[in-house]
């Protein structure tokens, strides 16, 4: 898990594209945010270990799951350009609930709840910028809700497809998507759209 020092320029271009922020709050981000590049298969966090650091992945593949009668459950997935935590982790300061485990070779530039938290109480445009993402978090967040509630398996694929990152649909190996969209392997099998199959 090398961390790159002085490699965040991905993170500030990015935010500014969302929300336009002061050359003092550049600056501070620029020496806050670090890279780090994780291995596939490698954790940003284990369930029961505390997470201080909110994530943007520049490139990668991460999910969430947690255990279950010995079974993994996926809950969520996610890609380039998108933000990843251990909600309770990381905003409470208690032992993460689940695991966030990098699918691919990821690279992710981070930032300490401490130094956001400094950020959003001494930069008042950084508090515009947390409401936008928090608008998103929350809006996904409900996509995510309503498709565990659809009852047919095709259904459920085929909103996930609708409201997923295109990128999730190729590059997610099946066996972590069936979990996802809790089905069987051979029924997501049946059911995918031709295009998006993929050998996991």
């Amino acid at each position: 898990m090398p961390i790159l020092k002085n490699n965040n320029l991905f993170s500030i271009v990015l935010l500014n594209s969302i929300y336009p922020l002061s050359k003092s709050l550049n600056k501070f981000l620029s020496q806050s945010i670090i890279s780090t590049q994780y291995k596939k298969g490698e954790f940003i966090v284990k369930n029961g270990e505390y997470c201080n650091r909110l994530h943007l992945i520049r490139k990668g593949l991460i999910r969430g799951f947690f255990y279950f009668d010995d079974k993994e459950i996926t809950t969520w997935v996610s890609v380039d350009n998108e933000m990843v935590t251990s909600i309770s982790g990381y905003f409470k300061k208690v032992p993460a609930l689940e695991n966030i485990q990098c699918l691919e070779d990821t690279y992710t530039e981070s930032i300490s709840y401490e130094d956001m938290h400094y950020a959003l109480e001494h930069f008042k445009e950084m508090a515009h910028l947390n409401r936008i993402l928090m608008e998103q978090y929350y809006l996904h967040s409900e996509y995510r809700a309503f498709m565990t509630r659809i009852p047919r398996a095709r259904d459920r694929y085929d909103y996930f497809v609708k409201i997923s990152n295109p990128e999730i649909v190729k590059r997610l190996p099946k066996k972590y998507l069936a979990s996802l969209l809790n089905v069987r392997p051979e029924t997501l099998s049946r059911i995918e759209i031709p295009e998006f199959k993929e050998n996991s």
